[in-house]
């Protein structure tokens, strides 16, 4: 299997098992839930078959799939009564970048997070996802009420990076970036983070400061895209694969080097393939680490996310 094959032919057969599975689920056929399950065991060994071979580019294929759930998916599935605000109070509101309250498992709980888009309109007016700098302003006021209210924050990562533009830089991105990480790492409410799809360079890390880094297995999560990794130091994009591969942008070896704390597994052939075995497993995951910090104090909270965060990039040569 080559690292540049495209990954949507590979799931070609998962695919018509899941569209026979949808009809099913609809009808009144007769031993209607043993083929159901006879498809289900279908998937997942075409999904066995396929796995070991992904490469870190395949990887990238589905963190991007355009079915993959989003983070307005997840809060209509997961949260109740979701009120999302709008505006920076400086400058505008910025729809790839969306924040509000809602109740998740009866206690009220800040959700920020990136939106690319499904239609090639939504797309274009959220910015497939790229905030710019009043995206981060209007997700740190949000996530300073929360504070204010002792809500907790969860954050939902998916981007290919900050918003590149002139209009962008003339207002201050890097700024923003740099202002939400200092005041996220000093927030005194719990912060759960989760990379849902793409989390890309400081786009990702302005709203991934938390007291627990959640990925789903699919995901990935790195200083740059395996695209403009390989245009910067190759000057070739078809040193793509290479680029991804020494990204280390895996989950699992993401969890090896201590830069997340959890991989959320995801369905057979990825969280497009059953969005709602997604939803639960990412609900799962965020009740239980929201349930562990809840119980601790505030002045812990703050001592270990310092210590967490100063721990990352140190190296031992022998």
């Amino acid at each position: 299997m080559s690292g540049t094959e495209d990954y949507y032919s590979l799931e070609k057969n998962i695919l018509e098992y899941r569209k026979q599975l949808d009809e099913l689920a609809q009808s009144d056929e007769p031993m209607r839930e043993g083929k159901i399950l006879d498809l289900k065991r279908r998937i997942e060994t075409e999904w066995s078959r396929l796995k070991p071979g992904l490469s870190a580019v395949h990887i990238v294929q589905i963190a991007r799939h355009p079915k993959r759930p989003y983070t307005l998916d997840y809060l209509n599935v997961l949260v109740k009564d979701f009120i999302e605000l709008h505006g920076d109070r400086r400058f505008a509101d910025d729809p790839a970048m969306v924040c509000g309250f809602g109740f998740y498992r009866g206690r009220s709980v800040c959700f920020v997070g990136h939106q690319k888009g499904r239609t090639t309109r939504d797309r274009l007016h959220r910015n497939f996802g790229q905030p710019n700098p009043e995206g981060y302003r209007k997700a740190l006021r949000v996530m300073k009420l929360a504070e204010k209210f002792g809500c907790p924050v969860v954050s939902l990562v998916d981007t290919q990076g900050a918003a590149p533009g002139i209009g962008a830089e003339e207002r201050g991105q890097a700024e923003a970036i740099a202002y939400n990480l200092r005041e996220m790492s000093m927030l005194r409410v719990p912060i759960v983070v989760v990379v849902i799809g793409e989390g890309g360079s400081g786009g990702a890390l302005a709203v991934a400061v938390g007291d627990r880094v959640l990925m789903l297995e699919n995901s990935f999560y790195s200083v740059i895209s395996p695209e403009g990794c390989a245009a910067i130091l190759w000057k070739d994009q078809s040193a793509v694969k290479k680029a991804a591969e020494n990204l280390k942008i895996r989950a699992s070896d993401l969890l090896e080097m201590g830069v997340i704390d959890d991989v959320i597994p995801e369905p057979p052939g990825g969280a497009h393939i059953d969005p709602e075995e997604t939803y639960r497993n990412v609900d799962l995951a965020v009740s239980r680490a929201l349930e562990e910090l809840s119980a601790k104090s505030v002045e812990t909270l703050l001592e270990e996310r310092y210590r967490k965060f100063r721990a990352m990039g140190v190296i031992v040569e022998s």
